[in-house]
């Protein structure tokens, strides 16, 4: 069964099982239509699973319509660029990939200077001069690295991302307005003065590597039409530094690392002790309306948690036995939990004596930044020539700030036992 028809049938059983718990309310909700509704929700998970395996597989047949796409994208970019400009920039990208392929010393006099001139668009700040053996990766190669890192983790999903050529300390207003209000005046009197009070915080650049990928030298060697090394590498790299940054994004602890949404986000409900390893319905409630109603009404509020957490949320029901949990009936209406959107990210907490597992709130406030100039280094001494393997290196700067002052984000914290 393909996708459309696995998301068809699941619309179908969401449509169900909302006009259910819907039309029933109050004493309405009896336990045979309680049973009705978790038959469904157990038919809603299987083809959930369905659905998740159909869209693996499509990925990974997609690969090649995804490059498809993306070079369209360059050739949008390189539109706009002069004659010379796209010269320089055909130059620096086959040298570049054959510095993938070959490495410098089977590269040839006119592709090594290519790379040391560096990319035909650059950052007044950008170098283009090699690093120790490392070189910028070109503009629409680092466009598809920073892209594949949504594929991992959460924050990406929710945050507000945005990237920057250069790595300077980025300085960003911060203001709490959620208290401040108008007032009535008088005919000929002037207004009153109300400066909005203004902080300042800093998003930097922290620096991460992706650790050393190693690849076979007969996959560069029997490289055939079906076989993209450069598409290969970037991949493994990104799933890396997309791993370690969204774990950053998440629970950082702000020292020598981005500090995370979990560690950011004040308390805004602790759970009672024996409530270690479960959450009360009502709880979640005072959790909602902890955060200001200004915020509640943005587009980017929601829920964040972890997957074992979620498991544990389908399963709380109100006072009425409703579930809490609603799934969504389309793609486009996506499932909610007291109907609020949410979000899984397996870096959340899981659910633990005094763990701030749930968060709740605008998540995008929390800003992360891209630093566009990614470097790439090749190893092919002798520590990987005599395992048959050569060696790729990727740099690249981020960091990542809950930076909206007023609590736009807050969390629940599980009891202590």
């Amino acid at each position: 069964m393909n996708i459309k028809a696995l998301r068809d049938q699941r619309a179908v059983k969401a449509s169900e099982a909302r006009k259910l718990v819907d039309d029933n309310v109050g004493t309405a909700y009896t336990k045979e239509i309680s049973d009705k509704v978790d038959a469904l929700y157990a038919e809603i998970d299987r083809i959930d699973a369905s659905i998740a395996a159909a869209e693996r597989q499509a990925r990974i047949d997609g690969d090649a319509a995804s490059d498809d796409g993306q070079r369209e994208a360059d050739d949008r970019v390189r539109s706009q660029l002069s004659p010379e400009q796209r010269e320089q920039q055909d130059r620096y990208n086959n040298a570049f990939r054959a510095f993938i392929l070959r490495g410098e010393r089977g590269m040839t006099a006119a592709e090594t200077q290519a790379l040391i001139a560096g990319p035909a668009v650059q950052n007044a700040q950008t170098i283009g001069t090699p690093a120790s053996g490392g070189y910028l990766v070109p503009t629409g190669w680092g466009g598809q690295l920073i892209e594949a890192l949504a594929a991992f983790g959460g924050m990406r999903d929710v945050a507000t991302v945005f990237a920057t050529a250069g790595g300077n300390a980025l300085p960003w207003p911060t203001v709490d307005e959620t208290a401040a209000e108008g007032e009535i005046v008088p005919e000929n009197v002037a207004a009153a003065d109300s400066d909005a009070t203004f902080g300042t915080t800093q998003i930097g650049a922290r620096k991460y590597s992706s650790k050393v990928v190693t690849i076979p030298f007969e996959l560069l060697q029997d490289q055939g039409p079906g076989i993209d090394v450069e598409a290969f590498v970037r991949r493994a790299l990104a799933m890396r530094i997309a791993r370690i940054t969204n774990r950053h994004f998440t629970a950082g602890t702000g020292v020598g690392q981005p500090e995370g949404l979990a560690v950011a986000a004040p308390v805004g409900r602790a759970g009672a002790n024996g409530s270690a390893l479960t959450v009360n319905p009502d709880d979640l409630i005072y959790l909602e309306h902890s955060v200001d109603p200004a915020y509640r009404q943005l587009p980017g509020v929601g829920w964040m948690f972890h997957d074992s957490t979620l498991r544990e949320l389908k399963l709380k029901k109100d006072a009425q036995g409703r579930p809490l949990w609603l799934p969504g009936y389309t793609a486009k209406d996506p499932d909610t939990f007291m109907r609020y959107k949410y979000n899984i990210n397996q870096h959340m907490p899981v659910m633990a004596a005094n763990a701030k597992s749930i968060l709740f709130g605008d998540l995008s406030a929390y800003m992360i930044r891209d630093i566009m100039q990614v470097t790439l280094f090749r190893f092919d001494d002798s520590a990987y020539t005599k395992k048959g393997q050569i060696g790729f290196l990727a740099w690249s700067r981020h960091d990542g700030k809950l930076v909206t002052a007023g609590a736009p984000v807050k969390a629940y914290q599980n009891g202590a036992n």
